[in-house]
């Protein structure tokens, strides 16, 4: 899945405006987007929305759903996994033990509305406090429900009491480079998918296109947006062009023609066994833009 939509949860005309995004995923926010006084009709348009779009075989729905370490997080699942979101998205993880005690949540829950077990996943925004970096690590074998990491600079930046998670030329500060990062290691070490973070510009398009671009080249298989408007650059971004993946597919044939040699001559280059699995991923990440 190359692109994640935000969308408010309790704003009728933003959840029909999405619903036309060509986002592989949207995320109803049941967080940041709502007030306090509207959670509980953003539960339920969230929930309402999630049983009347039961086809999700081009766009999948996932929740945001509030911090485990807050009182809204029960109510919140309680009130939408009788719509059986693809997803939740976990924001403001402490620790692995947040996805375990999630995991425990959504099983019993599941069960109460009579959806298949394990068919809801969960991706935790993985950098928004300082104690989680610490424990990414930890993420590797602590659910099956773990589909991806994802990461954060603002709200590590308000836990950290910076005054901006930039430098003065524009690029990110070195801390929340090494968020990034670790962000990235910790998916790719739990097997899961890395999704890169919001580009906050919605109508910088050029910008949000060259970040997408280098999320990808850095091993990001992903981007979150927060306007519709930025869908069509990340998507583009994280689908192969087509000569990409016409030298992808001579980098395979020319290994399968020397049936089982470790390096190959390419045009005029010698390639080895991480050349095949780059190349491999390529038509992997190619085949998921066709679909």
């Amino acid at each position: 899945m190359r692109s994640f939509l935000f969308v408010p949860g309790d704003s009728e005309r933003k959840l029909a405006k999405a619903a036309s995004a060509a986002a592989d995923a949207l995320v109803l926010d049941l967080e940041d987007a709502v007030s306090a006084e509207r959670i509980d009709i953003a539960r339920g348009a969230v929930r309402e929305y999630l049983v009347s779009h039961r086809d999700r075989r081009r766009t999948q729905l996932w929740v945001r759903i509030n911090p485990l370490s807050s009182e809204k997080a029960l109510p919140d699942l309680a009130a939408i996994v009788a719509g059986a979101p693809d997803g939740i998205l976990l924001p403001k993880l402490i620790s692995a033990s947040d996805i375990v005690v999630l995991d425990h949540y959504v099983s019993a829950l599941e069960v109460r509305e009579g959806i298949p077990a394990n068919s809801i996943r969960i991706m935790p925004v993985a950098t928004e406090t300082a104690r989680a970096l610490f424990g990414l690590g930890a993420l590797a074998g602590c659910s099956e429900r773990l589909w991806g990491v994802t990461w954060g600079a603002e709200d590590l930046s308000a836990a950290l009491g910076a005054s901006s998670n930039r430098e003065e030329n524009g690029g990110l500060e070195f801390t929340y480079k090494l968020a990034r990062s670790l962000c990235l290691l910790a998916a790719v070490a739990a097997q899961v998918e890395p999704i890169d973070t919001v580009f906050t510009n919605f109508k910088d398009q050029d910008g949000l296109l060259k970040e997408s671009q280098a999320a990808r080249r850095a091993g990001f298989t992903g981007k979150i947006a927060i306007h519709p408007d930025q869908i069509e650059p990340i998507n583009r971004a994280f689908t192969p062009a087509s000569e990409e993946i016409e030298y992808a597919r001579r980098v395979v044939e020319a290994f399968s023609n020397k049936h089982g040699t470790g390096t190959v001559a390419l045009e005029g280059k010698m390639l080895d066994m991480p050349h095949l699995k780059q190349a491999r991923h390529v038509l992997a990440l190619a085949q998921t833009g066709r679909e």
